[in-house]
């Protein structure tokens, strides 16, 4: 990307120095890590009824229960995570946990979960947003594909490139418009039913007929509405990003989301219930309710608009939290290194590359249906609950701290539920596509082990231990230096190489391919007539490459030479003024670095011309 597009898409470079002036008070904290966790209301309470409400069983009466279960497992979780951010100051959630209590393995498979989830999280909720406009102006479904990726990639991961402060200001105005919004849609609606002569809920909603067909529905809508519970480890995945003090800053944060989200589900829900909603293709529960309230004026169209910026912006919740677990997982060797770097704008940028790429993969592959997301969705996001309640029991009995026995009571309770519930989703929804994550899990931690092994291998065949540093000792070299240098005829290019090739080396040889004979016969007329006082070895290729002839080339020098010789390949390149355009030609020398490079005892060296327009 040339400087002047880079500068005006992301910003100017910020000094190591601003880090500090990038983190986030309380206000803003809770508009990027909640909006995922806030946003699952415009879905998580159409989950439960859409299960229950299958026609020819009686199971709608099934949704209080259900959502009652889900807020009573909202509360546990949310002190826990609160006790996981006291913990663990330096960030990682349930990855961290499981590894200073677990061991590594837990940890690790709390890391693929937490990947796992926090893909699905930007793919669910981009695709969600675009069900919520689409609800409006039903016009724009042919475009649903096309919205979802310009969102994905115009919008949020060129936002987040641009740094934490700017995200977090972007992001405040539509996070806040849409608690306000809900709030109002909530208790205008609940003062509907209050003074209206029809029954707070219906008969209809409250009917339930036991079945074991009726009580496997009760599970999948528990299962589905468990979704509106993502989001609430996100805090303690980005507690450096706080301002000081940053734990109990991270604390009262996921204290006031959960809250939050608490009372608007149960409000959605009750009013669901009471107007006995049911499923409408390309119509959200959530856009049948505001039309119910407020009619087709001002107030649905400002409830749909702000529902599908929340939704847009409940993928923020994953581009603050999975960057920073990356990071950890590069700095322990599990996943590339390059993600620990932090970018230009004080950003993870390749974390955030990485998930933008990894979600455009899921949304094109599932054509944006969020139904089909969400039954993935749940099964990370319980098993790191899962694995982090399991680690903070360890953790409370090895401090023995006062009060320790409470805290590993309410963790173990926690951990068992939270097991129980990945079990239930499992298989209630394994034909609905969860039998994925237990094959794409596995995988991950397979691959997470190979990276760290890799990495273990490259360390101990770079490191010079004391017992080597003697044998290792530079001493002055011996052996023939010969240089080749690849040409594609007789031009400024090859002439600036040459001059540098003779300055290495008086062992100098051009080499040239050609595909036919009068392109042969033509290059080396030019060569005599030229006289660089360099031989040129011309070789014709009726295949028309010229790796194969120069890789032939390279085996005969090393077979006529002595074992302490040495090849250096020398790749003429010019550079072109503007960036594209280096689109309009061959990438020759690129493709010739990339073979030669992977040759033994052969260096490989560019040496690039630059053209002046």
């Amino acid at each position: 990307m040339p400087i002047k597009l880079r500068r005006l898409l992301i910003g100017r470079p910020l000094h190591n120095e601003d880090l500090v002036r990038e983190r986030l008070p309380k206000w803003k904290a809770l508009a990027i890590f909640s909006s995922d966790a806030l946003s699952s209301v415009a879905y998580g309470p159409e989950m439960v009824i859409l299960f229950l409400s299958v026609p020819g069983i009686l199971a709608y009466g099934y949704v209080a229960p259900v959502s009652l279960a889900i807020l009573i497992l909202l509360g546990i979780v949310t002190i826990s995570y609160g006790q996981v951010a006291k913990a663990n100051p330096g960030g990682g959630g349930s990855y961290s946990v499981g590894k200073k209590n677990l061991g590594e393995y837990p940890a690790l498979v709390a890391a693929a979960a937490l990947l796992i989830d926090y893909s699905l999280t930007v793919a669910v909720s981009i695709s969600a947003g675009t069900d919520a406009i689409i609800s409006a102006l039903p016009w724009l479904i042919p475009y649903r594909l096309g919205i979802n990726l310009f969102v994905l990639f115009g919008i949020l991961m060129l936002i987040n490139l641009r740094g934490i402060r700017e995200s977090a200001t972007a992001f405040v105005f539509p996070t806040y418009s849409f608690i306000l919004g809900i709030v109002a849609l909530i208790v205008t609606g609940i003062y509907h039913t209050l003074t209206s002569p029809a029954p707070l809920i219906p008969h209809s909603s409250l009917e339930t007929h036991f079945s074991w067909v009726a009580l496997f529905l009760a599970l999948k809508a528990f299962s589905n509405g468990c979704s509106s519970m993502t989001g609430v480890e996100a805090i303690s995945n980005g507690v450096p990003m706080f301002k000081e003090p940053e734990v109990r800053n991270a604390q009262v944060t996921t204290y006031w989301m959960s809250a939050i989200l608490g009372l608007m589900f149960a409000g959605i829900t009750f009013l669901n219930m009471h107007f006995h909603f049911h499923s409408i293709a390309n119509v959200t529960m959530l856009s049948q309710l505001a039309e119910s309230i407020f009619g087709r004026n001002l107030l649905y169209y400002y409830i749909q608009i702000t529902t599908m910026l929340i939704l847009y912006l409940a993928a923020n919740t994953a581009y603050n939290g999975l960057p920073p677990l990356l990071s950890l997982l590069a700095r322990d060797g599990y996943m590339p290194r390059y993600l620990s770097a932090r970018g230009d704008r004080l950003a993870f940028s390749n974390g955030i590359v990485f998930l933008s790429v990894i979600s455009a993969i899921l949304i094109i592959a599932f054509h944006g249906n969020t139904e089909h997301l969400i039954s993935l969705y749940a099964v990370g996001v319980f098993l790191s609950f899962t694995i982090a309640q399991s680690g903070m029991v360890i953790h409370w009995r090895r401090e023995g701290s006062p009060g320790w026995k409470r805290r590993v009571l309410l963790n173990g309770i926690g951990a068992i539920i939270t097991g129980i519930v990945v079990a239930v989703i499992l298989v209630t929804k394994f034909t609905s596509g969860s039998w994925i994550i237990i094959i794409v899990i596995p995988l991950q931690v397979y691959i997470f082990k190979k990276i760290y092994n890799h990495y273990q291998d490259m360390s101990e065949q770079l490191v010079l231990h004391q017992d080597l540093l003697e044998e290792h000792t530079l001493s002055e070299a011996s052996g023939k230096h010969n240089v080749i240098v690849p040409v594609a005829g007789v031009n400024r290019v090859v002439a600036n190489t040459l001059t540098y090739a003779k300055k290495v080396s008086p062992h100098v040889v051009a080499f040239y391919v050609a595909t036919d004979n009068e392109s042969y016969k033509r290059v080396k007329t030019k060569w005599e007539l030229w006289n660089p006082g360099v031989d040129l070895v011309a070789i014709k290729s009726p295949f028309r490459t010229i790796l194969r002839p120069i890789l032939q080339y390279i085996d005969e020098v090393q077979a006529a030479g002595e074992p302490d010789d040495i090849i250096t390949i020398l790749i003429p390149e010019f550079e072109t003024k503007k960036w594209w355009h280096r689109l309009l030609h061959n990438q020759t020398g690129f493709i010739l670095r990339t073979v030669l490079i992977m040759r033994k005892n052969v260096a490989v060296t560019v040496v690039p011309y630059h053209l002046e327009k």
